[in-house]
């Protein structure tokens, strides 16, 4: 009966410790590996990413224990390249900059999905290019994109290879995310644009573009990607995620938070939370573009196992270093933290 007893405690304390050890994100729960957070974001007036501005401006962050530092880039690219560089602990950018680094060998992680497809459009000048027929017609031509490397060159380039056309077919132009981006297509120093809204609903609206490729919808992103597209997530280095998993859970809730929220906000309550200059002097075009984009946000922060494997095959489609074989996608994010987050405010 005594070495029962002891067999019996010894599994029991066994069982507790392989419970500690496989999540290492409960336990001292309170306490935050890196309160201080530096977080790197290309574009941040863009609707792409608008829950991480929702959380910033309503304090979740703060009321997460969390002392964030957000540095705006002219594009993703950029802020990827701050975060490799050292000088940024996580990046609020697309996805599918986990899938790219991996196939160089280095291994970055989403920690929290904020978009559900990449609200990115495609349109072409009505005044540089007139008689634009097809996408043939953009060769040889000047093409505008937040920043090159960034996500709306990847759309753009995956336009372009579907009609047979490589990416050193046209010259890509960085032009940001917001005023600068209207007024190069407007003065004529690009032909066309692969860019998030507010700009294109702007320039769509006013008759400056001709939109040829749309994944600002659930049903336009699966048109162009043939499938769910994940878009704008927090990613970080995988080693960041394993020293500092509190911390990533604090992120992850304070997103889920701001995604909670924007399930039930109204316009006015969008106009009264963003700063005055993201909406580029026109209040009223910018909520057509919110709610042009509203249901591509996320709803709990959750990555599709689906969009992974598309955001692979389309990438694959293009960049010939990534072979979809090479690739292990259980490596470029993880849902561990969103789920919690999710279970904590209802979303």
């Amino acid at each position: 009966m005594k070495n029962t007893i002891t067999r019996r405690g010894f599994t029991l304390a066994a069982t507790a410790t392989a419970a500690v050890l496989a999540a290492p994100a409960l336990r001292a729960q309170n306490r935050l590996e890196k309160p201080k957070v530096a977080i790197a974001v290309g574009g941040k007036a863009a609707f792409y990413y608008l829950p991480l501005t929702i959380a910033e401006q309503l304090g979740y962050f703060k009321a997460e224990g969390l002392d964030v530092e957000i540095s705006d880039f002219a594009g993703g690219s950029r802020s990827l390249q701050a975060l490799m560089g050292g000088s940024a602990d996580v990046v609020s950018g697309a996805y599918e900059h986990t899938i790219n680094l991996q196939s160089k060998n280095q291994f970055i992680q989403s920690i929290v999905l904020m978009g559900r497809a990449p609200q990115i459009a495609v349109g072409v000048s009505t005044k540089a290019m007139p008689g634009y027929k097809s996408v043939a017609d953009l060769r040889g031509k000047k093409i505008g994109v937040s920043a090159p490397g960034s996500s709306t060159n990847m759309v753009a380039n995956l336009v372009l290879s579907r009609a047979g056309l490589k990416a050193s077919d046209v010259s890509f132009v960085g032009v940001g995310t917001s005023a600068g981006a209207l007024t190069a297509l407007r003065s004529g120093q690009i032909d066309a644009m692969s860019n998030t809204d507010p700009v294109m609903t702007m320039l769509e609206q006013k008759g400056d573009v001709k939109i040829i490729s749309d994944t600002r919808t659930l049903k336009g992103t699966q048109e162009v990607f043939g499938g769910p597209m994940p878009a704008a997530c927090f990613y970080t280095h995988a080693e960041f995620v394993q020293k500092n998993p509190n911390t990533c859970q604090a992120l992850a809730n304070a997103v889920v938070h701001a995604l909670k929220w924007l399930q039930t906000a109204g316009p006015s309550d969008i106009i009264k939370t963003v700063p005055d200059a993201y909406l580029l002097g026109d209040r009223a075009l910018y909520l057509a573009s919110f709610n042009k984009v509203r249901e591509a946000i996320s709803l709990d922060g959750v990555l599709p196992d689906e969009g992974a494997r598309t955001a692979l095959r389309a990438l694959s489609s293009f960049v010939p270093t990534i072979k979809s074989d090479s690739i292990d996608l259980a490596k470029t994010y993880t849902n561990e933290f969103a789920r919690r987050a999710k279970d904590k405010y209802k979303a």
